[in-house]
């Protein structure tokens, strides 16, 4: 019941439609009860007078009363529906807003794939039940109800009954249905495309985060799921108008039927026709027994459904501004870490009572074998997550204390695997800041040495670069990064150095453009190149989330420890790379 009612708060936004299309409904469902009387009604005319004068009279009644069981039955449909999918339109968006509150752990935890499933799969299973359940009760129970009162009344033994599907009702249900299947078809591809704006989104997220482009990302996925409303839209008015001509047509059958035979009672020719409107009843009472019989599957399906949702929707973030956080001043750039524990189990720790000192415009290399700790240290500088244990400080300021956005909307983080979105160049160097203009995103392109290889391609800035980049090679794809950083103007700056895996020419370029980024601000780079080892102003050697050796490349080689080891590696394996050319 907790879930079904809070399935219910969904509809409250729209209860006015609800309650006309309930209204519509009673209606609807109270003429279907009645017209069978006029059936009878009209047979006894028949037997009873035989006149065809009265008959015609009755006949063209009872065709009235279809009509406007017609009418109130597109009513109904075409508010429920519609309701139907603005309620899971308007799901689908707080479900994704919710995403971009929820903290990196989160989407560590999870399959991209089962979050994908949740906000399609389950919502679309919620969506066939949200509005479908009180419209069916309601129906169901006046039909089943009101059937069952009027048939102990009519005849009590007459209890079963046959329905006669015609071939013209077929042919009718086959015709819309290849429409309905085509406007299907159609939601489905735009949904596909609001599913590739969330895969993005979750896969983008560090960077989505980072430059604080939440908003934009909103926006983007409401524009989309706005799009698949309309051709739902569409479907909604087709189905509106299918279901009640549906049964336009089977009680027109029914009723052509029905004066036919009246001809053939006036003849002689058969008995009596009372019997009927029996038959008419005991159908009306045998549809309700099935579809409740299916309503109670549909309902544990939506219930399952919902259940998944609620979960997320339940879930909060782990990092996340406090009530007293503050706005973060402009940055200098001076960094301690006091005492800084963290784990992602409980019962392994990664970093274990680590402390470091950064004056404002060093440049901090990250050095130490795999496991160490070094991707996650950057990723508490970055607060993606918040320690366990100790506190960072950034101009004696604890991080965790400033609003998040505040504070990185001034670093910038620039990650090893290049994260880019499948629009144009021109979008994803822009996307560092809003209002951009093209002259400062051409600049950010000529400093991270991009502009040549962007005013090659053919249609330059508006080149479409492909879903995560795929169009561009790996060097021309970390370039735009960089420009994106650039543009972004940060304080202070968190790498996972990119040069490795490159051509020696991409290198070069690369290194060049991430030394202009890194002038004059404060930066951790995590080296994986021989190049930003000597550069550094301070190294920092980490081994089992500790860290082990600090100094200058020079001191920490005449040390002979750790750091010592991994150069003489790294330098190995540049030679081995380089032997072969």
């Amino acid at each position: 019941m907790e879930k079904l009612k809070r399935l219910g708060k969904l509809l409250v936004p729209y209860k006015t439609a609800l309650i006309w299309g309930s209204v519509f409904l009673v209606i609807s469902s109270s003429t279907n009860l009645i017209i069978p009387m006029f059936i009878r009604d009209l047979v006894d005319v028949v037997m009873v007078k035989k006149d065809l004068s009265a008959l015609n009279t009755m006949a063209l009644s009872i065709f009235g009363l279809f009509i406007v069981q017609m009418i109130f039955s597109t009513g109904h449909n075409y508010l429920f529906d519609l309701t139907e999918k603005r309620v899971i339109t308007d799901f689908r968006k707080n479900i994704f807003n919710h995403l971009h509150t929820l903290s990196l752990s989160f989407f560590a935890k999870r399959r991209t794939g089962e979050i994908l499933s949740r906000l399609t799969n389950d919502v679309t299973t919620v969506e066939g039940f949200v509005t479908d359940l009180p419209a069916t009760v309601i129906q169901q129970s006046i039909r089943l109800l009101g059937g069952i009162v009027i048939i102990i009344y009519l005849n009590w033994k007459l209890t079963f009954t046959i329905l006669v599907l015609l071939p013209v009702l077929i042919l009718y249900a086959k015709t819309y249905g290849k429409r309905l299947k085509f406007l299907s078809k159609e939601i489905q591809d735009k949904l596909a495309s609001a599913t590739t704006i969330i895969e993005e989104n979750i896969t983008c997220i560090p960077v989505v985060k980072s430059f604080v482009r939440s908003k934009l990302e909103m926006g983007r996925f409401s524009d989309a799921m706005e799009d698949s409303f309309q051709s739902a839209k569409k479907r909604v008015a087709i189905s509106a108008f299918f279901g009640p001509t549906i049964g336009l047509i089977s009680f027109s059958t029914a009723l052509a039927l029905l004066w036919y035979g009246g001809h053939e009672v006036i003849d002689g020719s058969i008995s009596p026709g009372e019997l009927i409107a029996f038959i008419l009843y005991a159908t009306i009472i045998a549809g309700p027994m099935g579809s409740f019989a299916r309503l109670y599957t549909r309902i544990q399906e939506g219930l399952g459904a919902s259940e998944r949702i609620f979960e997320i929707l339940d879930t909060e973030g782990e990092v996340r501004d406090l009530p007293s956080a503050t706005v973060m001043p402009r940055i200098e750039g001076r960094v301690r870490i006091q005492h800084l524990h963290f784990h992602y189990r409980s019962d392994q720790e990664v970093i274990t009572d680590l402390n470091m000192e950064v004056e404002p415009g060093e440049m901090i290399a990250l050095v130490g074998p795999s496991g160490a700790g070094k991707s996650t240290l950057v990723s508490l500088l970055h607060r993606f997550y918040d320690p366990t244990q100790g506190a960072i400080l950034v101009d004696d300021t604890p991080i965790h204390k400033v609003q998040m956005e505040s504070y990185w909307k001034q670093i910038a983080f620039v990650p090893q695997e290049t994260i880019l979105f499948g629009g144009t160049i021109d979008e994803n160097i822009r996307y560092a800041r809003e209002g951009a203009t093209d002259e400062e995103v051409i600049e950010s392109a000529k400093t991270a040495n991009a502009h040549g290889f962007i005013t090659e391609c053919p249609e330059g800035y508006q080149t479409i670069v492909g879903e995560k980049g795929i169009r561009l090679s790996a060097g021309q794809r970390q370039r735009i990064a960089i420009a994106r950083a650039i543009l972004k103007n940060p304080r202070m700056l968190i790498l996972d150095e990119a040069t490795s895996a490159l051509d020696n020419e991409s290198e070069l370029l690369i290194q060049e453009a991430l030394d202009r980024l890194m002038k004059d601000k404060t930066s951790f780079v995590i080296a994986h190149r021989l190049s930003t080892i000597h550069n550094a102003d301070k190294i920092i050697v980490m081994d089992r989330g500790r860290i082990v050796e600090t100094g200058t490349h020079t001191r920490l080689m005449e040390h002979k420890g750790l750091y010592q080891k991994l150069y003489t590696l790294m330098s190995f394996q540049m030679k081995q790379e380089v032997e072969p050319l």
